[in-house]
């Protein structure tokens, strides 16, 4: 027979008979574990359980017969069987019904109700004491109301309600402006309000008196149950509560004087008896004040801030100690399987907890039984239990299992109850253990010593600053890439102006992008830096607001980051300066609400890739910079390469090259950037996307300026008190040495690898005296791969740079080359265009500065 069967056919009524325990009329009999002069044991023969008020316990039959006899659970479980078999089965006596108050009280509320529409009065009063809401079930009696409700003139009513929801007596609160008496109830007063609690009921707060409970109701999204007074906690109150399966705390919000605090400590006290296992907290109500006056003084945000500032009394924590056992604690030796014994108990966590997430806490649980009583030892699958994907945090799933793990194994409760928290208790303190051990280390703030800071200085107000700044550069370990590297490293450096830059380095796998990009960003200061190997889909949102703003944000291979979504995201960080997402999440209730994410800029975007065409939109809104794929730079890296393993490289330059150029950049302050040369600059009309381009070149020249900032005098605009400093030639002119090659790439319709092969085809044809080739030939004298070539000569085919002439494709086709000059051409249409502008400025400067 199961468990619930035994429960269900042996009523406490007839386990009382057994032992010859009486009750009285009101189902209340002296308590048989503790001395008892008034009886203070509580039969429930609805439910079939029992509570006593004197020494809190609280149970079904099974428990009883436990309690009763000093038996184990299974030995009360047999007890229980056998007094089926004597007895036979009973049932629980129907609950007696309610008198037909219920029906007469629901008839007259509902005039009450209409008349309260009708009265201005009282319409005045509840808006007085912002309550006034239609969907509130409240009403009004006038005076010389025929209703059948004696009494309570000039009252505003209230419905309490019992079990099932009726109407079986009324509250009224007096508006007449004379008179002591404010409180009136109907005779023989019974039910709660608003109502019972429901089975579900989670969080329930209690209130002093029923105005306060009806402004909590409207206000906030508690479960509320109103008290009659400081003296009002009624045992119909008690026993509501203590017949909620879900209920986790109680929260007294009483009034803010002597009398309510009193009240809270007493009932706290009272109620923690009859519910240990349930947290007790009290709101502190401020002085002199109740909860409907905090919202006639106060915005009624207050009374939700209140109780999230509550403070607890009695916690489910004073209880999960053992008496003579502390020493419980978490075997976490193996990971992956953790385990807990607790008395009979024992608890394995197969596959370890995530130690990521703290919001959830989900396991795969095996449960057993160890003690040999039992009779069936371990094998029996009765006395084990698995569970796959419980989550702990989940109280209704938690409160299922606790049922089913007791069932199953024929124990209390209570008793598995205590020893699942337990074991919450330990895992909360493992996950937040290893958290701390896995925790990113926190990067502190570069500080320098006043030596240091006076030594970046100088280096700062030094002439040929960018020259020097590229020779340490050279010196940190960067083997060529002069123009790109300086270039990059100003780029870097926009990332503490308002409108930063953004760069992404191009070319073939083994040109050396990605080392590049690590030794330039190893010239950053730590703290302004994020290196992303990898990017998920959401990653991005749920960095803190601030944590991104003014970084230097380094990926290490674009490649990795194909998905749209991601890319769409990290536009937006380069575009707008920012990106938000709104997504849903539960509150402590349970409730779905949605919040919004949102990450600021700006930031300084760095990647690298070998797919050109791929990132367009991306790269449309970056500096692009091709590394060099010569045959001299390849040497010159192989022959630092020996040397660094000969140990002929002197490091500890290297290193403090780098480091002092992490001062410099430390000694960098945000400074707003005025170029009066702007109106005057054009980029060449050549270059593709015009508009972006421009910003780019404009952005770029004031970065320059930005960089030599301890050499350019601060103004200050006399509208706005903005100090700024202004753009020189100079700063133009090393701009536009270092994005030439740039420019030129946005201005060239072929692919840097295209255009490299194209270049070097045509030094082969004119060394060889041809004006024409077959694919064949020039595949085996440049060593390049059939697919590549194919794709190279069908782009220059689509733009007209070859045409076929013979051949087949057989036999291969005979291609000629076309327009042999055209890329210097364009080189120096880049150059003049830029030039010109440059001159003209210069020219305009110096008759400017001729005096009249």
């Amino acid at each position: 027979m199961e468990i619930a069967e035994i429960k269900q056919q042996l009523s406490i009524v007839a386990v009382l008979q057994h032992y010859n325990i009486k009750t009285n009329k009101n189902g209340q009999c002296p308590c048989p574990f503790h001395e008892d002069k008034t009886p203070s044991l509580k039969i429930y023969p609805e439910t079939n359980t029992y509570h006593c008020f004197g020494c809190g316990k609280t149970g079904d039959t099974i428990q009883f017969i436990q309690d009763k006899q000093g038996l184990t659970k299974h030995q009360a479980i047999i007890k229980a069987k056998g007094l089926i078999d004597v007895i036979g089965h009973t049932i629980a006596p129907a609950k007696p019904s309610q008198p037909q108050t219920s029906t007469v009280y629901g008839k007259a509320f509902k005039k009450l109700q209409q008349s309260l529409h009708r009265s201005k009065k009282a319409i005045t009063y509840l808006q007085d004491r912002n309550i006034y809401d239609l969907e509130l079930e409240v009403g009004y009696k006038p005076q010389g109301s025929t209703t059948e409700i004696k009494g309570m003139n000039n009252c505003i009513v209230f419905p309490l309600k019992n079990d099932k929801g009726e109407i079986v007596s009324l509250y009224g609160r007096s508006i007449a402006s004379t008179g002591n008496n404010k409180h009136y109830y109907t005779a023989a007063r019974q039910g709660l309000y608003p109502q019972y609690p429901t089975t579900a009921t989670k969080n329930l707060i209690l209130t002093e008196s029923v105005i306060d409970a009806t402004t909590l109701l409207e206000y906030t999204d508690y479960e509320v149950l109103a008290l009659y007074g400081v003296n009002g906690l009624t045992s119909e109150h008690t026993e509501s509560v203590s017949q909620l399966p879900s209920l986790k705390e109680l929260i007294f919000f009483l009034d803010g004087d002597t009398a309510g605090r009193n009240a809270t400590d007493k009932y706290a006290n009272q109620l923690h008896e009859l519910l240990p296992n349930i947290t007790i907290s009290r709101v502190d109500t401020p002085d002199d004040e109740d909860v409907n006056s905090l919202v006639q003084s106060h915005e009624p945000e207050i009374l939700n801030h209140l109780i999230e500032e509550r403070k607890v009394l009695f916690s489910l924590t004073d209880q999960v100690a053992p008496a003579g056992n502390n020493e419980i604690k978490l075997n976490t030796e193996n990971p992956d399987y953790l385990t807990l014994i607790d008395g009979v108990l024992k608890i394995t966590v197969l596959g370890g907890i995530n130690l990521i997430t703290a919001d959830k806490l989900k396991v795969t649980l095996r449960i057993e039984r160890t003690d040999p009583s039992t009779g069936s030892g371990l094998a029996n699958p009765l006395y084990h239990i698995r569970q796959s994907n419980l989550d702990l945090y989940n109280d209704e799933q938690l409160e299922k299992f606790i049922r089913k793990v007791a069932e199953r194994l024929e124990l209390g409760t209570r008793e598995v109850q205590h020893t699942l928290y337990t074991l919450i208790g330990e895992l909360e303190h493992y996950r937040i253990q290893q958290m701390q051990v896995n925790a990113p280390e926190v990067v502190s703030k570069r500080e320098l010593t006043p030596e240091r800071k006076q030594k970046a200085i100088i280096f700062l107000k030094s002439p040929n600053l960018l020259q020097r700044t590229n020779d340490l550069i050279g010196k940190s370990g960067v083997i060529g890439e002069e123009n790109n590297r300086l270039l990059m490293y100003l780029v870097f450096t926009s990332r503490l102006r308002e409108q930063p830059l953004h760069i992404i380095s191009l070319g073939a796998s083994g040109t050396g992008k990605t080392y590049l990009q690590e030794k330039i960003s190893q010239l950053i200061p730590e703290q302004h830096k994020l290196e992303i190997t990898a990017l998920s889909e959401n990653a991005l949102y749920y960095f803190d607001r601030t944590e991104l703003k003014n970084k230097l944000v380094l990926i290490e291979d674009l490649d990795g980051a194909q998905d749209d979504k991601i890319l769409y995201a990290i536009r937006e960080l380069m575009s707008k300066k920012s990106i938000s997402k709104t997504i849903p999440i539960k509150d402590a209730k349970g409730n779905l609400k949605t919040i919004t994410l949102k990450v600021e800029g700006p930031i300084t975007l760095a990647g690298t890739t070998t797919k050109e065409k791929i990132y367009e939109d991306n790269a449309n809104r970056s500096l692009l910079i091709y590394l060099d794929n010569s045959k001299d730079h390849k040497m010159a890296i192989m022959n630092y390469q020996q040397s660094l393993s000969a140990g002929l490289v002197n490091k500890q330059e290297e290193q403090s090259s780098t480091e002092f150029l992490k001062d410099v950049q430390s000694m960098l302050e945000p400074v707003k950037v005025r170029n009066p040369y702007a109106t005057k600059l054009n980029i060449p009309d050549t270059v593709f996307k015009p508009l972006r381009t421009n910003t780019h070149y404009l952005s770029f020249i004031e970065t320059v300026t930005f960089y030599c900032q301890w050499q350019r005098q601060k103004k200050q605009d006399p509208n706005t008190g903005t100090y700024f400093i202004e753009t020189t030639l100079e700063d133009i002119a090393a701009a536009n040495g270092l994005l030439k090659e740039v420019l030129l790439a946005k201005s060239d319709e072929l692919t840097k690898a295209c255009r490299n092969f194209l270049e070097v085809l045509k030094v082969h044809l004119k060394k060889e005296e041809k004006q024409s080739f077959y694919s064949n030939e020039v595949r085996k004298t440049m060593r390049i791969n059939p697919k590549t070539l194919s794709r190279y000569l069908y782009d220059l085919q689509r733009y007209n740079f070859l045409r076929i002439i013979g051949g087949t494709k057989s036999r291969g086709y005979e291609y000629e080359l076309l327009h042999e000059q055209e890329y210097e051409t364009l080189q120096n249409t880049i150059e003049n265009a830029l030039d010109k502008a440059f001159k003209a400025i210069q020219t305009s400067k110096s008759t400017t500065s001729v005096p009249q």
